[in-house]
């Protein structure tokens, strides 16, 4: 049962009310809530007019994913939705008599409160036209109307894998999730879970054991985390990643909410990993939503005889890729649909890139979308000739070239 707690003047601003999952906060959860506040400098201070329509927007009644979309299709802008007429928002597909009228009244919702919290606790605001806005989320169906953001997004995160499994995870799983992880950390890739029990602290963990990034996506609003004794986990991941969710920041964690977020944990990766999972485990929804979003699903196979093996073994009967090491999932990746610049001198066309070394890296940089001759590889990389064509037949082995004659190679 959730209740209302009172929390005291931990910090030099108004106490608020918070809803709490448990008869005690505990020290964490406080030190979550009340690191680094700011001040408010004005009414909406840091957000722009066009974060605050999208704010009210978001919490009008009725308006889905695909209904917001409809509306910013129609009429440009968060703010002309707020300012259209009521024959123009008739006209759009989805809007019946009762949620126009809801839109007519949007703009007296007061969202002056929850400006604040989130000023107050740093967290930002992501519409879909932020540049910070997750480019992988736009692509799916249902992407969500506003983000909650506490930590950074970096344009690294789109080279990202999801890790799910069960809460009830067993200590092969345990073990499986945190290696994974911290392996696809190492090589550069983006860890992506939901903060839950089990395998997906396992994962945040094993991201955040090798200095890597990782990224939780709640059920829950940003301030009042589920599970509540996950807040220090919480607060390592803010500084090395960042916490995201679509709802409200102190909204609270419910049944409904989770399959739900489960689908933006998928749409944020290119593929998912299900480490163990029962039969009816809810990673098998996020298995589906990423079959669904084009995302690759792979599942780590367990012992026979583990209950919590089943999910991972239909999901390898179905067609998902058998994984043992981190080699699997990244062979099974295709190039990126837009290339992420890491740095400024290095940008990844192909997850595979992640895994080469210094020599193969100079070697493939040199190589363009149009055919490129050996003798400008040899003189763009410095080495010599039989060096870069060793290191040419590697990366053709790793499907990152092709050889279009005798003297000349192409990227894909």
């Amino acid at each position: 049962m959730f209740g209302l707690f009172e929390l005291p003047q931990l910090v030099r601003h108004k106490p608020y009310k918070v809803l709490f999952t448990g008869s005690r906060i505990t020290p964490a959860e406080i030190r979550f809530m009340t690191e680094s506040p700011t001040k408010s400098t004005g009414e909406h201070s840091g957000f722009s007019p066009n974060e605050i329509a999208a704010l009210r927007l978001s919490m009008v009644s009725g308006i889905g994913p695909k209904t917001y979309m409809g509306l910013i299709s129609r009429f440009g802008s968060p703010p002309a939705v707020l300012s259209a007429s009521r024959d123009d928002l008739f006209d759009v597909p989805g809007v019946g008599k009762k949620l126009c009228e809801e839109l007519l009244r949007a703009h007296e919702i007061d969202v002056k409160p929850e400006i604040e919290r989130c000023q107050k606790h740093q967290i930002k605001l992501l519409g879909r036209d932020h540049p910070n806005y997750p480019a992988r989320l736009k692509e799916i169906d249902d992407s969500p109307v506003l983000l909650y953001c506490r930590g950074e997004l970096l344009p690294q995160d789109s080279i990202a894998i999801a890790i799910v499994g069960s809460r009830h995870a067993t200590q092969y799983g345990l073990r499986q999730s945190n290696r994974f992880a911290y392996n696809l950390a190492m090589a550069g890739f983006t860890i992506i879970s939901g903060l839950a029990r089990g395998v997906d602290a396992a994962a945040h963990r094993g991201a955040l054991e090798a200095k890597g990034r990782t990224i939780a996506i709640l059920g829950s609003g940003l301030l009042n985390l589920y599970p509540p004794d996950h807040a220090e986990l919480s607060l390592e991941i803010s500084k090395s990643g960042a916490l995201l969710s679509e709802a409200p920041t102190l909204a609270p964690p419910r049944s409904g909410t989770f399959p739900q977020r489960n689908r933006l944990i998928t749409g944020m990766s290119l593929g998912v990993i299900v480490v163990e999972a029962a039969e009816r485990s809810g990673a098998l929804i996020s298995a589906r939503h990423a079959s669904e979003q084009g995302r690759e699903v792979f599942a780590i196979p367990g012992p026979i005889d583990s209950r919590m093996s089943r999910g991972c073994h239909r999901l390898i009967r179905d067609g998902a890729k058998l994984v043992e090491t981190i080699d699997d999932v990244i062979e099974e990746l295709g190039p990126l649909a837009t290339p992420t610049r890491l740095s400024e001198k290095q940008t990844i066309h192909h997850p595979a890139e992640l895994k080469l070394n210094e020599q193969e890296t100079r070697v493939l940089n040199a190589i363009s979308s149009e055919p490129t001759s050996v003798d400008s590889i040899v003189e763009a990389t410095n080495l010599p000739v039989h060096r870069v064509l060793a290191t040419i037949s590697v990366l053709e082995i790793r499907r990152l070239v092709r050889k279009i004659s005798g003297s000349s190679v192409v990227r894909y």
